[in-house]
């Protein structure tokens, strides 16, 4: 846990008490003039557009625009949103954002210090590794939005290829023997978002760290929407702000990338270099669950090295796909061969519902 006065230090990244404003600070230090049309001056002492020069291209009045980024003004219209976003190069996730925080921000904004905090009822548990044929990994209590329906997880343990189902907040929920197998962070009770960022594991596996960390936060971004005052999240960008430079930079950004799909670049230390692609379906009837599938282009060396990965596992006798039962206690975990165990969390799953089927958001 961190102490007391680094939280308070941190937290701030994420207080919940002006979304809008902040998103619309954040969003205009990352436009230049030249992208604009204004030329820069030599006494520009500002990263982006001025406060001013922005109210000018959207067609509202400076004093008007500053009352929205300071908070004081709580009704921007659709048509006033929609002009500050084609200033701000906003694309049509980010747009549909800022219209979200300006619906909201009557019912989101407060005083500072008086967003609602409610008590911890999940303790921070440590996770040890161990060997490949143990039971399911478990995890410490969790609330009903980590449960995963049973017949999901028959059905990603029935899948041939590495699926996990991930939380809200990007705790790993369900994982098949596949997954666990591709990476020590595949399974239940792991946030991966802490991974990316604190297990030096993570950046080995991922070859292209720099663009899954930049998926990661701006996914949690998405995922968040404007329950930016939600304890857990809070929490989890207090702790990673106080440890890594890389997160809060891409944290500042106010960055948003919905459930998407991609190409993931990995080395793996039993079957080498993996070239595979991951799509994300939503878990419909939950809160936020998505169900994670990797898959290789059939007859590439990547479709080959996921099969010899699969054989092995028959081999070992590995245990079929884990998941967080409520009230369950953390039970040992297996780490990938080839890698060192990871240092143990320093925080709890941070959250989907009780039933589920799947729906392709990408």
């Amino acid at each position: 846990m961190l102490p007391p006065s680094t939280g308070r230090r941190y937290r701030r990244h994420v207080d919940g008490t002006n979304p809008l404003g902040e998103y619309l600070k954040a969003r205009r230090q990352l436009v230049t003039p030249e992208q604009v049309g204004l030329p820069r001056g030599p006494r520009r002492r500002v990263p982006g557009l001025r406060r001013e020069e922005l109210a000018l291209l959207a067609g509202i009045s400076p004093d008007y625009y500053l009352r929205l980024e300071q908070g004081r003004d709580h009704n921007p219209s659709a048509q006033v949103l929609d002009a500050l976003a084609r200033v701000l190069h906003l694309d049509r996730e980010g747009t549909a954002y800022l219209q979200q925080l300006g619906r909201a921000a009557p019912a989101v904004l407060r005083a500072p210090g008086t967003a609602t905090r409610t008590t911890r009822t999940t303790p921070r548990t440590a996770t040890t590794p161990g060997p490949t044929t143990t039971a399911p990994t478990t995890a410490a209590p969790t609330t009903l939005e980590d449960r995963v329906d049973p017949a999901i997880v028959q059905l990603i343990d029935e899948l041939p290829v590495p699926t996990f189902v991930q939380g809200r907040w990007l705790d790993v929920l369900a994982a098949n023997p596949l997954a666990r197998a591709l990476s020590p962070q595949y399974r239940p009770g792991v946030n991966l978002l802490r991974a990316a960022f604190t297990d030096p594991r993570d950046r080995t596996l991922h070859q292209d760290w720099d663009r899954a960390t930049e998926e990661a936060v701006s996914g949690l971004r998405a995922a968040a929407g404007t329950d930016l005052d939600d304890p857990r999240l809070q929490d989890l960008v207090a702790e990673l702000s106080a440890v890594s430079d890389r997160f809060r930079e891409l944290w500042a950004r106010h960055d948003v990338r919905g459930k998407v799909g991609g190409t993931s670049v990995m080395l793996h230390p039993e079957v080498g270099p993996l070239e595979l692609r991951h799509e994300k379906f939503a878990v419909t009837g939950s809160t936020g669950q998505l169900m994670v599938v990797y898959h290789a282009e059939p007859g590439s060396p990547s479709h080959d090295a996921l099969r010899r990965l699969a054989a092995s596992i028959e081999q070992a006798g590995a245990a079929p796909t884990g998941a967080i039962p409520p009230g369950a206690a953390v039970a040992p975990a297996p780490p990938t061969p080839g890698l060192a165990p990871a240092p143990a969390p320093t925080g709890p799953p941070v959250g989907g519902h009780d039933r589920g089927k799947l729906s392709d958001t990408r």
